[in-house]
């Protein structure tokens, strides 16, 4: 399984739409066939800060993750709205719960 954690800090006057296009690109992102999990999380002592945690069966599915209408949406909608640029750090998922 592959897993990156999107760290994002975003400007305050932006979070509320900030969250809203998150939350629309993770409903999304749950529908593709790769993916097995897609968290939306909000740092509880720096509301501006969010950790995107998403969950792929495998590379490839990572990597159509980035290729979809959603995640272009997402990418170009959020971009001006975050204090510096978002920082995605890759991990390998050792357990995968049973379905």
């Amino acid at each position: 399984m592959h897993v990156v954690f999107v760290h994002v800090h975003c400007k305050p006057e932006h979070r509320a739409a900030f969250i809203e296009a998150s939350l629309a690109n993770a409903r999304a992102t749950v529908e593709e066939p790769g993916n097995v999990r897609f968290d939306v999380c909000q740092q509880a002592d720096d509301p501006n800060r969010f950790v995107l945690y998403e969950a792929y069966r495998d590379e490839a599915a990572m990597q159509a993750h980035k290729e979809t209408a959603h995640y272009a949406v997402w990418r170009d909608t959020v971009a001006e709205w975050m204090v510096e640029p978002r920082r995605g750090v890759k991990h390998v998922g050792l357990f995968v719960p049973a379905e």
